[in-house]
């Protein structure tokens, strides 16, 4: 491909950030492979929450930003791998944990599911001003909380109410600091990217 045609592909809606390599089905699995490892690595950045069986951990947001940067596809296949190796044994979840015999695995069903629909919309160009970006993390934490809540719930046997207290609350201050990274970094590497094209 010219050099010529690349700040157009970049900008272009439909294309997200790891289109801009160059394609092959290597790239695809380096990739997958990639984004599983960035979520497991980030997993271990992890602080128990007094009262919660939850901890505060970067996975959440090392999901949202695999997909968002990936696509749905890539983004949900790194995170199934991340799920899948997880409950195999490999002790890359929270805290060094694995299985899926835990209250917080709900929350890792979630991410699968967030990295799909951030994957979607920044197909969509979701992904390319500090709003829409912003809007795009608060969705895919949106959609975590909704499958990592009632899960969490179940496996414990908390009212919702009380779920919600455990699993959701304390948390929202740390969504907001990721939602703000995200929203500085994946509009400026657009910005960067168009700038070198």
């Amino acid at each position: 491909m010219s050099t010529a045609a690349a700040p157009a592909r970049a900008l272009r809606t439909g294309t997200v950030l790891a289109d801009l390599l160059p394609s092959s089905r290597v790239r695809d699995v380096a990739l997958v492979v990639g984004g599983a490892a960035l979520t497991g690595l980030a997993a271990q950045i992890s602080l128990p929450v007094p009262g919660s069986p939850v901890p505060v951990s970067g996975q959440t947001f090392a999901a949202l930003l695999v997909g968002t940067a990936f696509g749905a596809r890539r983004g949900f296949l790194s995170l199934a791998l991340y799920a899948v190796a997880g409950m195999a044994g490999v002790p890359w979840f929270a805290q060094g944990s694995s299985g899926y015999a835990m209250p917080s695995f709900g929350y890792i069903l979630g991410m699968l599911l967030a990295a799909t629909v951030v994957g979607a919309l920044a197909r969509r160009g979701a992904d390319r001003s500090v709003l829409r970006t912003a809007g795009t993390m608060v969705l895919g934490s949106a959609v975590i909380y909704a499958v990592g809540v009632p899960y969490l719930a179940l496996a414990t046997g908390m009212t919702l109410g009380q779920a919600v207290a455990a699993g959701l609350t304390p948390f929202l201050i740390g969504d907001a600091l990721k939602a703000a990274l995200a929203m500085g970094a994946l509009p400026a590497a657009w910005k960067l990217v168009g700038r070198k094209g």
